[in-house]
């Protein structure tokens, strides 16, 4: 299967867009602006919704079976699965390309007392850890924001001990949110309002819309790149979607031994929670053996 490539956007404007942008903060309103600094209630908050949203993670976090493997996270978040990752018993090291989300993290476990080794501001493509330290590396929702993929899985093999797992969630190809949502739908609406562009007073319709003015409408509408801008928000530098194909292609350091998909998520479409997310689900698990 052929894929066409997007435009290469470089690690340091991905960085400042997440930096800008903490993982999860929209799902709240932001930490400033509702709590106030109240850390503890921010991830209590968040926590509650974010597993009320995404309830399949703690079942699939429960069936990696960490207890007692040296486990690094690559990309932290607020750190919920962080958290979840410790309290089943991984010794756990975590990396993060923004400085936010290691602060954040950071706080979240000396507030609640969770055991660790380390939190690191790093990236994927670098990983500041020496050969053969892991038993198994997890990220969530966060290699399908890296460019240079085949260097970050080069990394993270390295940093793997002879027959390490790796385990990912990534955007899925094959998925209602991808095949109807962002390719048809969402590519329609802006072609509808494109002549009424001026009256718009959605701000995520005009964020895209003034995407397309200044791109052009043509080359924003490219499914290429607009999957960019309709994963985490029409300012998100780069994302990309997979199948297993893509993924073999993209991890050629690795063995698929198992993947399956979660969470049935297409906005406009109102579906979260209806079944088929087993088919059609947003969210692609993958789990890896290093060859």
């Amino acid at each position: 299967m052929a894929y066409s490539k997007p435009a290469v956007t470089g690690e340091r404007e991905i960085a400042a867009f997440w930096e800008a942008h903490p993982c999860g903060d929209a799902m709240l309103g932001g930490l400033d602006e509702r709590f106030r600094g109240d850390f503890e209630a921010f991830f209590a908050s968040y926590d509650a919704a974010r597993y009320k949203l995404e309830s399949h993670i703690p079942r699939c976090l429960d069936e990696l079976e960490v207890s007692g493997k040296d486990v690094l996270e690559i990309g932290l978040g607020e750190g919920a699965e962080s958290e979840g990752l410790i309290r089943r018993g991984a010794r756990w090291t975590g990396l993060d390309i923004t400085s936010e989300s290691v602060q954040r993290v950071t706080t979240r476990l000396a507030l609640r007392e969770l055991p660790h080794q380390r939190v690191l501001l790093g990236s994927a493509t670098a990983i500041p850890v020496e050969d053969a330290t892991f038993d198994l590396v997890f990220s969530h929702g966060v290699l399908h924001h890296v460019p240079d993929i085949t260097t970050a899985q080069a990394e993270i093999h390295r940093v793997l001990r002879p027959g390490g797992h790796l385990v990912v969630m990534l955007y899925a190809r094959r998925s209602l949110n991808y095949m109807l949502s962002i390719a048809v739908l969402r590519r329609a609406a802006l072609v509808a309002t494109w002549p009424f562009r001026s009256r718009v007073h959605s701000a995520m319709l005009a964020a895209h819309l003034a995407n397309a003015e200044r791109e052009g409408l043509s080359r924003y509408l490219r499914l290429e790149r607009f999957v960019s801008a309709s994963t985490d928000g029409p300012a998100s530098p780069f994302a990309r979607v997979y199948d297993l194909d893509r993924v073999k292609r993209d991890f050629p350091d690795f063995l698929v031994v198992r993947a399956h998909k979660e969470f049935m998520h297409a906005p406009p479409l109102p579906v979260h929670g209806l079944p088929g997310a087993s088919y059609l689900g947003w969210h692609l698990w993958v789990q890896l053996v290093a060859r």
